[in-house]
């Protein structure tokens, strides 16, 4: 064992493993008995391909680059993908992400559009697709824009011809729903094809402040009538719809202060756990019917795992296995249950439950350790107290290294991570690029701020009208709680976060002396220009939750925002953008910085071409990655071998 200074430690885990391994498989589904997913290359500029696995275990990506299998919907995407065996071949229906068309793919021939272009505003967008080879369509949720404003949009459930006469023509689209709300899921048919259910709400609701089950009835023809709403409301969220085998309707709803599920109103399993989540994601499955009559369930507090429910009798049963955190996308066929499953040991994996054997494997996207897991982080569940004496729930990352230690007396420098959303979640899952830190001597701590998902209702609802105040204190109680008991150094915290959580992490820097240095990526800095336009449709009235009705409070959204306190930070900050960004644009980095002028105040400002909101290429990410080490190094004065230095400015 050596000893060396924390932050100077040579580590096998470099910015280029880190980027290779960032992304995970999603969407899974069946196509006849075999298990398909999307999966991403950030060596292939960040795009998602299709893989599929075959009968004899091999996997094998489906489409070459440039196909990019990812939609746009609410900018945050949906599931872009469906398929069925015709005639013995497989036959697959997939959004492509450079113009948002629809696609049908037969192996051995080239995707062929199925959708036209739209030269208004952002286009023509489909998520959640389903086959309907009876009718000859494809069923989708249809976002559609009406005009160049980012909230020039509708949204309708849509029936696309499968023979291709639609991709000239939009007129050959035929309209199932009415655009009478905002924002609508796909629709879940019932195993008779008689109804459809799917969830619907309007601004200024997000999902998880409360949602509406719409039921219809279904034509033989494929037309729905007779739209009613039958749970639901603007504070209850119904997460997920589905229908049981026999035809009653399945839902998770957290009107009790937590998403349990319920089939036709009657509460399944009461626990004081979450059967559902955020739906940032048109088309996140926490629950998935089985023709047994049992349930399939992502379910937890904190973590999440994988289990099967007894509806007739409540009796809950998990898989067995490591893993620590479930992703919400499962899909079922027989007694088949395949979702995405990670733990602090491995990332996220494709894992098939049989539910007459009990037995769970992986079966795609295997986890291969990259360097000896000797060198991954050893991540504590913590709950520490905050202001008010309120619980606050983080996983602390202490530094970690087979070889080194530091010297005695010496404590360690710490970065406090804050998650985006803001209703997120941090998982327990294993990171490498928490790794790239922890194993160089740098220690990281996750916060589940207020606001979090995975607690309940009454942890969620605490941001509301608090966002800048509570994740601020929260994330600033953990880092000061770590240094009070020495395991943190006092004079070496920084804070990071993106998108909502580089917001926490730039708000920390204007009203916090907590901080020697922060990392802000793809920030929210500007309340007022975000509420009014700067974002898109889905998140343009979130705010309204957040901070206050905007007509009501409007020195609320000035007091809070970065952009009107630039003269508030006094310690390096490192700004990382990508100009691409649709949802945290550039010009608000740009306000920003501009405020920050001639203050003296160290920064470096990245921006980088062809990335949107969340970095996706491999270069990207290791250039990110590099500088923020970069930053902290010079902030606390560690030598880490090999990092190129990031030139700051003043």
């Amino acid at each position: 064992m050596q000893t060396s200074p924390y932050g100077s430690w040579p580590s096998p885990v470099d910015a280029a493993l880190a980027a290779a391994h960032d992304g995970r498989p999603e969407w899974v589904g069946f196509v006849g008995d075999e298990v398909w997913w999307t999966e991403p290359r950030p060596a292939e500029g960040g795009r998602r391909t299709l893989v599929r696995r075959r009968a004899d275990g091999r996997e094998e990506p489906v489409l070459p680059a440039p196909w990019n299998v990812r939609s746009r919907v609410i900018e945050y995407g949906g599931h872009p993908w469906a398929g069925a065996v015709v005639a013995g071949e497989p036959l697959v229906v997939f959004v492509h992400f450079a113009d948002q068309r629809l696609y049908r793919y037969e192996p051995g021939t080239e995707p062929r559009p199925l959708t036209p272009v739209s030269s208004v505003g952002g286009g023509l967008r489909w998520a959640e697709p389903q086959l309907m080879l009876d009718l000859g369509e494809v069923w989708c949720v249809l976002e559609e824009f009406t005009g160049d404003g980012p909230t020039d949009v509708r949204r309708v459930h849509a029936a696309v011809p499968l023979d291709g006469s639609a991709a000239q023509d939009s007129d050959a689209v035929r309209e199932l729903t009415a655009d009478r709300h905002r924002f609508v899921t796909g629709p879940r048919l019932s195993p008779d094809g008689s109804h459809a259910a799917w969830l619907a709400w309007d601004h200024p609701r997000m999902p998880w402040d409360g949602t509406e089950l719409v039921v219809a009835d279904i034509t033989p023809h494929g037309t729905f009538h007779d739209l009613r709403t039958v749970a639901g409301g603007p504070e209850e969220s119904i997460a997920q719809a589905d229908w049981s085998p026999d035809g009653r309707l399945l839902y998770a709803s957290d009107r009790t202060g937590w998403w349990n599920l319920y089939r036709d109103g009657e509460q399944l399993c009461p626990r004081d756990e979450e059967f559902g989540g955020a739906l940032w994601k048109l088309g996140h499955r926490w629950f998935a019917p089985l023709d047994s009559g049992l349930i399939a369930v992502v379910h937890g507090s904190g973590s999440t795992t994988l289990g099967i429910l007894d509806p007739e009798t409540g009796e809950l049963v998990d898989a067995a296995g490591p893993w620590t955190e479930f992703a919400p996308t499962l899909t079922v066929h027989g007694e088949r249950v395949v979702g995405v499953g990670a733990s602090p040991r491995t990332a996220y994996e494709v894992v098939e439950l049989d539910t007459r054997t009990g037995r769970a494997r992986v079966i795609g996207a295997e986890h291969d350790d990259p360097v000896d897991p000797i060198h991954y982080p050893e991540p504590l569940i913590r709950t520490f107290t905050g202001p008010d004496g309120r619980d606050i729930h983080a996983h602390v990352y202490p530094p970690h290294h087979p070889g080194y230690v530091a010297p005695g007396g010496e404590l360690p420098p710490y970065v406090v991570w804050a998650h985006g959303g803001p209703t997120g979640h941090a998982p327990l899952v294993l990171d490498l690029s928490i790794a790239y830190f922890t194993s160089r001597g740098i220690g990281v701590a996750e916060v589940n701020y207020g606001g979090s998902t995975g607690y309940g209702r009454e942890y969620r609802n605490r941001l509301r009208e608090q966002w800048g105040v509570v994740d601020v204190e929260d994330c600033a109680a953990v880092a000061l709680a770590l240094a009070d008991e020495g395991t943190a150094d006092l004079d070496r915290l920084a804070v990071r976060g993106g998108s909502a959580g580089g917001w926490t992490a730039a708000a920390s820097l204007t009203v916090t002396d907590v901080y020697a240095c922060g990392t802000i990526l793809y920030p929210i800095l500007d309340l007022a220009g975000w509420g009014t336009g700067e974002t898109h449709d889905f998140e343009s009235q979130y705010l309204e939750s957040l901070v206050g009705p905007l007509a009501e409070v409007p020195g609320r959204y000035a007091e809070r925002s970065p952009v009107e306190h630039a003269d508030r930070v006094t310690v390096p900050f490192l700004l990382l953008q990508g100009l691409d960004d649709v949802i945290c644009p550039p010009a608000q980095c740009e306000r920003f910085l501009s405020r920050i002028s001639g203050r003296r105040v160290p920064h470096a400002y990245l921006a980088f071409e062809g990335e949107g909101h969340g970095f996706r290429r491999s270069e990207t990410m290791i250039r990110a990655l590099e500088s923020e080490l970069s930053l902290y190094a010079q902030v606390f004065g560690l030598n880490p071998p090999g990092v190129p230095t990031l030139e700051l400015t003043r």
